[in-house]
C-alpha cells in the first residue's frame, strides 16, 4: 500500500511538472489561433529558439539563470515581431493548407539552423545551486526544478488569467477572438492586437522551451517532437481559452506520465483515447465553444 501511493504521489508530482511545461507552451498558441486563426506550426520552433538561446546565454556568455531566462524569453518575443509582420501576414485569411505549408516550412527552416549552429546532440543547461536540492513532497523527495516549473507554470496561469479577464487589451483579445469583424467595427485595432498577441504567444512557447530544457532535453527535433503535444492541449483546451489550456495540460501531461510509468509500450494510446474521448463529446473543447 505504501508502495502504491509514494507511486501515485511520484506520478503526479512529475506529470504536473511536465503538464506545467505543456501548459506554457501551449496556451501562447491557444490564444493566438484562437485570435487570428492561423493553423501556426512553427509555434515549436519558437519554444526550440527559446531552449537553444537558454543555452547560449548560461553556457557561452556564463549569465546567471534567472537573467539568462528572461532575457532569451525576450529576445525570442522580440525576434517574433518582424517574423509577423514580413510572413504571417501574408497569410492571414488564407486556405488553411497555405497556412501549413509556410509554418512548417517554417519549422524546418528553424530545424535546419539549429542543427548547424548547434549540432544534432542532445544540450543541457547547468542550473543554479538552489534548484539542484531536493524538495519533499508527501514523504517523497523530488527535484527542486520541478517545483520550480510548476510555480512558474501556475504564476503563468494566474497571470494570463488575471490579464485576460480583469484588463482592457485582455478585453480586446475576448473580443477579437469571438468577432472579429464586430471588434474591429467598434474601433479595436486589430492588426497591432495580432502583433502583440503572436509575440506574447512566442514568447511564452520560448519560456515553456525553456523550462523543457533539463527536464525532457534539447536537440533540434524539439520543434516537431513536442508540437503534436501542444496541439492535442489546444484541441482539448479550445481555442483562445486560458482555462482550457490549463485544464487540457494537466490532464494530458499526468496522463502520459502515468502511461509511461506504468506502461511504457502504449502510453500513447492512453493520450488519443483522451483526445477521442473529449472531442466527441464537445468538439470545440472542453472551454471552447461547442
Amino acid at each position: 500500500m505504501e508502495h502504491a501511493v509514494q507511486a501515485a504521489v511520484s506520478i503526479l508530482f512529475d506529470g504536473i511538472a511536465y503538464s506545467m511545461v505543456l501548459f506554457v507552451m501551449a496556451v501562447g498558441l491557444s490564444v493566438t489561433m484562437g485570435l487570428m486563426g492561423v493553423i501556426n506550426l512553427a509555434h515549436g520552433a519558437f519554444a526550440m529558439a527559446g531552449g537553444y538561446l537558454t543555452v547560449t546565454f548560461l553556457g557561452n556568455l556564463g549569465l546567471p539563470f534567472l537573467p539568462g531566462l528572461v532575457l532569451a524569453v525576450l529576445a525570442v518575443g522580440a525576434a517574433s515581431i518582424p517574423i509577423e509582420h514580413t510572413l504571417y501576414v501574408r497569410i492571414y485569411n488564407r486556405p488553411h493548407l497555405d497556412q501549413v505549408l509556410l509554418t512548417i516550412g517554417v519549422t524546418l527552416m528553424a530545424i535546419a539552423v539549429a542543427t548547424y549552429a548547434y549540432g544534432p546532440s542532445p544540450l543541457s543547461i547547468k542550473l543554479p545551486a538552489f534548484l539542484e536540492t531536493q524538495v519533499g513532497v508527501f514523504g517523497r523527495d523530488f527535484p527542486a526544478y520541478r517545483a520550480f516549473i510548476i510555480g512558474v507554470g501556475v504564476l503563468a496561469f494566474l497571470a494570463l488569467w488575471a490579464g485576460f479577464e480583469r484588463t482592457m487589451l485582455g478585453a480586446k483579445i475576448r473580443a477579437a477572438v469571438d468577432n472579429r469583424a464586430m471588434a474591429e467595427a467598434a474601433g479595436v485595432n486589430t492588426t497591432r492586437l495580432f502583433t502583440l498577441t503572436f509575440a506574447l504567444g512566442s514568447a511564452l512557447a520560448a519560456l515553456g522551451g525553456a523550462l523543457a530544457v533539463d527536464l525532457v532535453g534539447l536537440t533540434p527535433r524539439f520543434a516537431l517532437q513536442y508540437l503534436v503535444l501542444v496541439l492535442i492541449v489546444v484541441s482539448i483546451g479550445g481555442f483562445g481559452t486560458i482555462m482550457g489550456a490549463f485544464a487540457a495540460s494537466l490532464m494530458i501531461g499526468v496522463i502520459d506520465n502515468a502511461g509511461r510509468y506504468l506502461y511504457p509500450e502504449g502510453s500513447a494510446f492512453f493520450i488519443y483515447l483522451v483526445v477521442i474521448l473529449v472531442l466527441v463529446v464537445r468538439p470545440g473543447g472542453l472551454f471552447g465553444r461547442a
